[in-house]
Order: C-alpha cells, then structure tokens, then sequence
C-alpha cells in the first residue's frame, strides 16, 4: 500500500549538520548587518537598493554553508515525499530527487525578473567567488567580487532584470509562485493522507 504521508521540515532538522537555526542564540535573525537587522536584509527591496550590502550579507550568512553534509534525518527522508522550508540543499545532497524547496535553494540562483514568470534556476556562482578571494573575511576584497559574479555594475550598484542575478531564496517582501513549485506543494497537501511537521528540540 503507497504511503500517502507528506513530510514538512524546518530549520531544526539541519542544525544536527551544523546549520544554525534561524532565533537560536547563534541564529540568522541573530546577526544583521552594521546598519541593518536581519530582518531588513532578507528582502528584495534590499536587493534591488542595497546589493553589495544584501550579497555580502548572504554570502556571510547561507554561502559559507555550502559544503556542509546531510545527517541522519535527511538521509532518512530521502525517499519520503518532502517539503522543507530549508535552502540548505540537504535533502537533495542525501538524494531525495523529489522534495521541494519551498522558499529556495541556496545552490541556484535567477535572473533578476518580475515575480510569477517562469524563468530557469541557474547554478550559483559561489565557488567562483570563493576562488576569485584568497581572504573570504575581507569584506573590502569580496563584496566587488560577488557583484561580478552576479552581474551587477559597481559604478551605479543597481541590478538589471534579466541580466543581473538573483538568490534563488523566497525573500520577505515576495510571494510564493509556481518557480517554487506551490501549485504542486498544494496538490501534495490535498491528497495527503497524513501531513508530518519534523523539528529539533532545543
């Protein structure tokens, strides 16, 4: 008989991979910027005013999480059917090729576009602007690197749509559209038999 469960997680099932939850004492929301609260950083008007300050503060925030391993829930959820509010990437480097991402995926980016058109998810350039940065806490150095890497003039610090880059990441001021696949995160939801929230307990 098919399972009809659909599996929902959060933040608490990475932190055993050492991510940082999001109001933990080490958190995201914890650490903002030197002008900014963190919750000003995640938003899309900051991208589009501010995107030397939004790219560096992502980088230092998500980025530097890039090479880190699934752990044992992940690995058990591989061939569950799956809805994480993560970015992470975990449950698709343990190998669950189905699982949606509902605020993004932190290994993609976009084109910077109009909310609700479908465009392709585009391979993030973090590994290059690793490499192009032999000192990854000199803020100085990195932040006209990550506004190379996502095609964003130095001279006017203003992103171009369809040319400039965009984090593949559901931010505060967006909505949810089909480029997060919700429709089908919907279908998930109606035809579940049994709808399972995972977390950590701290």
């Amino acid at each position: 008989m098919a399972d009809h469960t659909l599996y929902i997680t959060g933040a608490g099932v990475s932190a055993e991979s050492g991510i940082p939850t999001f109001r933990g004492r080490d958190g995201f929301w914890t650490f903002g910027s030197h002008n900014y609260t963190p919750q000003e950083m995640a938003m899309r008007q900051m991208y589009l005013s501010h995107p030397d300050e939004f790219l560096l503060w992502y980088f230092k925030r998500f980025a530097s999480y890039r090479h880190i391993k699934p752990n044992t829930v992940h690995h058990w959820l591989t061939d569950k059917r799956l809805v994480t509010q993560n970015i992470d990437g975990l449950d698709g480097k343990a190998g669950n090729v189905a699982y949606v991402p509902i605020h993004g995926r932190l290994d993609k980016v976009t084109v910077l576009h109009e909310q609700g058109l479908d465009v392709p998810l585009i391979d993030a350039p973090w590994e290059d602007v690793a490499a192009a940065c032999d000192d990854l806490e000199d803020n100085v150095r990195l932040t006209p690197i990550l506004l190379d890497a996502f095609k964003i003039s130095k001279t006017t610090l203003t992103p171009e749509p369809d040319v400039s880059l965009k984090p593949f990441v559901l931010l505060f001021d967006e909505y949810y559209t089909d480029l997060y696949r919700m429709s089908e995160t919907e279908e998930w939801m109606q035809n579940a038999q049994r709808i399972v929230f995972m977390r950590n307990v701290f």
